[in-house]
């Protein structure tokens, strides 16, 4: 997957908090101690985002943007 931001960090999710539309899903970097991204909630099922998934973190700007591999 191509995308613009540069910036990277590894990550597991931590938990996930589906709600009708948007879900919270917070994730447990390995260089940073907890970091959190809001998501559609079809992005998240999209994605099969669940606790314990390990993940890329993209980060631009105010966004965090979990890319799973």
């Amino acid at each position: 997957m191509k995308y613009g931001a540069r910036n990277d960090i590894r990550a597991k999710v931590k938990s996930v908090k589906k709600g009708d539309v948007m879900s919270l899903v917070k994730f447990e970097a390995i260089s940073a101690s907890e970091m959190a991204s809001v998501l559609t909630t079809e992005s998240v099922e999209a994605m099969g985002l669940k606790a314990g998934d390990s993940v890329e973190l993209i980060i631009k700007a105010i966004h965090v943007l979990p890319v799973k591999e």
